[in-house]
């Protein structure tokens, strides 16, 4: 009877614990949870001990919004994607309408991107970026996501470029200034890190290289 009645208490006490974990820590700061762990030291970090740990909570409340990390690590880089692709580019068609204009608003908010998410959006970039070298998957997804950007860069330079090859040149360079000024570490003659790069940014939104 007595371990009947210890096991009930048990089963009991597991159960609140859930629900406790539940209200603590919704799904979502799980996924942030992973994010910021994925930021900082790669795919390898995001283990569910840590992230409870993290979030200050025991890891039951983990198994109540996902059936495995797998599911977790599908779902974090589900939300990854709508914040750098399909909010990103809701927030630019729901601002100014001029061609520059728009321009000018993408790069302001890739600037910025660290408001769409808690987490720092280009560390996890670059660490994405980092482990698609490892990763089939992850590197198929990332393949995905580059040419939906492309595509919308494209449909940005459209109206302000001469030709066809003038957009593909802009866009890629707008792209890759986006991706690889993070790994550039120089000085700008006097400039700011920030004034250099409005600069390049002026240049690709001008209507002649010359």
């Amino acid at each position: 009877m007595d371990s009947r009645h210890g096991r009930l208490r048990r089963s009991i006490r597991c159960r609140i614990d859930v629900s406790v974990a539940k209200v603590r820590t919704p799904r979502s700061a799980w996924v942030e949870a992973a994010l910021q762990a994925l930021a900082t030291g790669g795919p390898e970090s995001i283990r569910v001990e840590a992230l409870a740990a993290r979030l200050g909570v025991s890891k039951g409340g983990f198994y109540w919004h996902f059936e495995d990390r797998a599911a977790l690590l599908e779902e974090m880089l589900d939300s990854w994607e709508q914040s750098v692709v399909g909010d990103v580019i809701a927030r630019v068609e729901n601002g100014p309408r001029e061609p520059r204009a728009k321009l000018r608003h993408l790069f302001e908010l890739a600037s910025s991107s660290a408001d769409l998410l808690p987490a720092d959006l280009l560390a996890v970039e670059l660490a994405l970026r980092d482990w698609a070298r490892r990763d089939d998957a992850v590197a198929a997804r990332l393949h995905r996501i580059d040419n939906q950007r492309m595509e919308y860069l494209r449909s940005l330079f459209g109206p302000i470029c001469i030709d066809e090859d003038d957009v593909e040149a802009r866009s890629i360079l707008a792209f890759s200034l986006f991706i690889g000024s993070a790994f550039i570490v120089v000085e700008h003659r006097g400039r700011r890190r920030s004034q250099a790069l409005q600069l390049a940014i002026d240049r690709l939104f001008a209507e002649s290289w010359g």
